[in-house]
């Protein structure tokens, strides 16, 4: 399907009865909605009507060319114009990596319109931000995000030889069909760019807070870019119903490496926060 609104139109998956109770999943870097087709065939399988859209910059439709078109405060805004053009006034938000980003500084900001927030990996912003400052480990597994910011060549490098720096971001641990698929994506003209601009847009403009929504946070010890300092840090960050899990044995590719955990997990919490 197609969502058009005021930033540009998004590609998204949609899946289940219209009359479902809405989800919205929101993937992160190097990926696409496609992340999440073991969660939406299970969602929309139990009634829920579910959304993935492919985000500002992924979507060709929605891809502006200036980094600071990437600043947080217009994804969130995109999620809002998204759920509008939907139609719907209170919906579940899942978010995986830069998506979980989205999510958090979402429901911070919209708390009165998510009604569950599941966040699989990325720590609450401000734990992070902690962890940053304190945990040498995780200053040492942010370095990347460093280089990729700072580099103009980073999309030539990873898209030279087949992609080859591209696709050892999956480290097998990613179906192999959804690789090239995400590699067939990002390497058509300004996509990578596109991406990378999240990263390029700079420090998000405003402070985060707690979050009073309930809250399932999801996060895996094989993780190699967020440690466990921020994972155990982010139930500080929220007031709201609140559950953490850890995933052992599984790496930072949570949705795909193990779907049947985390839509054990997923469905647990929305059941337990109802209508």
């Amino acid at each position: 399907m197609s969502i058009s609104t005021s930033a540009g139109v998004f590609d998204a998956i949609e899946a289940g009865p219209p009359e479902g109770r809405p989800v919205l999943l929101l993937h992160g870097f190097p990926q696409t909605g496609l992340v999440w087709q073991r969660q939406i065939t299970a969602l929309a399988a139990h009634g829920y009507r579910v959304v993935a859209p492919d985000q500002r910059g992924y979507s060709p439709g929605a891809r502006p060319e200036r980094p600071e078109d990437y600043r947080m405060s217009l994804l969130v805004d995109d999620v809002v114009a998204i759920t509008e053009e939907l139609g719907w006034t209170a919906f579940d938000l899942v978010g995986h990596d830069w998506g979980g980003a989205v999510a958090w500084w979402t429901a911070d900001a919209h708390p009165d319109r998510v009604r569950t927030l599941t966040v699989v990996s990325t720590p609450h912003p401000g734990a992070l931000a902690t962890a940053l400052r304190t945990d040498e480990d995780q200053r040492s597994r942010s370095q990347y995000m460093l280089d990729w910011r700072e580099t103009p060549a980073t999309e030539e490098r990873m898209l030279a030889h087949d992609a080859q720096l591209l696709r050892a971001l999956y480290a097998g641990k990613v179906p192999q069909d959804s690789a090239d698929a995400y590699v067939r994506h990002l390497s058509r003209p300004g996509a990578l760019t596109a991406a990378l601009n999240w990263y390029r847009a700079g420090r998000p403009d405003g402070k985060i807070g707690i979050i009073d929504v309930p809250t399932l946070y999801v996060w895996s010890a094989k993780d190699s870019a967020f440690g466990r300092a921020a994972a155990q840090e982010t139930e500080r960050w929220v007031d709201g119903p609140y559950r953490f899990e850890t995933l052992q044995d599984v790496s930072h590719w949570i949705p795909e490496e193990a779907p049947e955990s985390l839509n054990r997990l997923l469905f647990e919490h929305l059941r337990t926060h109802g209508e």
